[in-house]
């Protein structure tokens, strides 16, 4: 008997996202895990229900077959969750850890909607990437989710949303900048140690541009100041001031005209944003119903 319903569960991610590969990247475990859990349900019906094509899946019959009663099953256990949850009736706080941008631009978007879901209170702070990762591991925070992959054993590590980084500045700028423009504008950069630093000198670097030939007028730690001072800087100076900042934090501002971004020439800065959790609150039915809801947000 198929028991095991997380089988189930790869089978609909592959479905959903044509791939093998981009199936084992939002589930958080390895590809060979999918082949092997694909298999197994294949070897138990005694049918194929997946066939590989170059771009990607697709489903026999018998596997359209099973996608319909696997997209039921999904909805009842969900359904069972929400029950079970209440049966527990437990009371505590869930504390969720997320670094800049996240925390700050993304995440109290969706705070309310956790705290139903899940009938407790929810409580979010804001730190570097790593740190979050330390909590994790000390078991001070339920979940992180982080913008820097800092990678550790004992942790699982989900697939979220795309981040892209952008140049922008409070005065028009070219769309495409060349290393000629970089070098025209006054600069406020992030620290060191801050990943997107580190994405946007690794870019610099391919275009023959070292971030010390740059005009800097300082260095800020948190995205919010790096904005604000940026949004109230002088729009008639002839040396734009400028700086690279993830593309959510600044998406109002642009959509109201009062910001204004612009592209590395032929350099795209993406990158991922991560959930993470401790192996052993894998089956965590609180993690669960958090990590399974913020995956469903298709748009954030």
């Amino acid at each position: 008997m198929l028991k095991d319903f997380s089988k189930i569960f790869t089978f609909l991610m592959v479905v959903k996202e044509k791939s093998f590969s981009k199936a084992s990247a939002k589930l958080g475990i390895s590809q060979p895990a999918v082949t092997q859990q694909i298999k197994f349900i294949e070897d138990y019906l005694g049918t194929k229900v997946v066939e590989r094509k170059k771009n990607g899946i697709l489903l026999t019959k018998e596997g359209e077959d099973l996608y319909r009663i696997a997209l039921k099953l999904e909805k009842a256990i969900a359904n069972s969750e929400k029950e079970l949850l209440k049966i527990i009736n437990k009371e505590f706080t869930f504390i969720i850890g997320a670094s800049f941008a996240i925390g700050n631009y993304i995440l109290p978007n969706y705070l309310s909607e956790i705290k139903k879901r899940i009938g407790n209170e929810v409580y979010m702070h804001v730190n570097l990437s790593s740190d979050i990762i330390d909590e994790l591991e000390d078991k001070k925070i339920d979940i992180g989710i982080i913008e820097s992959p800092v990678f550790r054993e004992g942790v699982v590590y989900r697939e979220w949303v795309e981040d892209e980084l952008v140049v922008f500045s409070n005065q028009p700028i070219p769309k495409q900048l060349r290393a000629e423009d970089l070098l025209s504008f006054d600069w406020i950069c992030r620290d060191e140690n801050s990943h997107t630093r580190k994405l946007a000198a690794e870019a610099f670097e391919d275009m023959g541009v070292q971030c010390s030939n740059f005009n800097v007028l300082g260095v800020l730690t948190s995205p919010t100041s790096i904005k604000e001072s940026i949004l109230h800087a002088d729009k008639n100076s002839h040396r734009p001031l400028v700086s690279i900042m993830s593309r959510h934090v600044i998406q109002h501002e642009i959509n109201e005209g009062r910001l204004f971004e612009g592209r590395l020439k032929n350099h795209k800065l993406e990158r991922k944003f991560y959930i993470a959790y401790g192996k052993d609150r894998k089956h965590d039915a609180f993690v669960d119903n958090v990590v399974n809801y913020l995956l469903s947000l298709t748009k954030v």
